[in-house]
Order: structure tokens, then C-alpha cells, then sequence
């Protein structure tokens, strides 16, 4: 399995990292791994936009969704 090491992070994140992890019932490296896979489990904006852009559109014509749902309300 890969492995990433990050340099040069402020003292500060490392201690509130640090913490975070405690409070976690996690060491250090746990924690961040949790969140790196899950950080990477969600679409960034743009992935997300591209996904949308990407599904086949359809039209929809309005008056006649209306008319629809009246008809199935008046059904019941």
C-alpha cells in the first residue's frame, strides 16, 4: 500500500491534528487516514457539476406535470 508524507505543517495543525485524534480514541496516523478516505469517497465540486452535466436530459413540460398530479390527487 502507498504511503504519503506531508512536511512542514505548522505546529499548530499538528497539535489540534494531534487532538483530534485523541478525542478520536485514534493515533495520529488512523485519524488521518479515516479522513483522507473519506475526504476521497466525496466528488469535488467541479467531479460533481462534470456528473451532472454528464446525465441525459429531458424535457419537461410543465402544464402537463401539473395536470398529473391533479389528476392522480383527484383519483384517490
Amino acid at each position: 500500500m502507498p504511503s504519503i508524507q506531508i512536511k512542514n505543517v505548522p505546529d499548530e495543525t499538528h497539535a489540534v491534528l494531534r487532538a483530534r485524534a485523541a478525542k478520536s480514541h485514534q493515533s495520529l496516523q488512523e485519524y488521518l487516514l479515516a479522513n483522507l478516505i473519506e475526504q476521497a469517497g466525496r466528488p469535488t465540486m467541479e467531479e460533481w457539476v462534470e456528473q451532472v452535466r454528464s446525465r441525459e436530459r429531458f424535457d419537461i413540460d410543465i402544464d402537463s406535470m401539473v395536470a398529473d398530479i391533479r389528476a392522480d390527487r383527484e383519483s384517490r
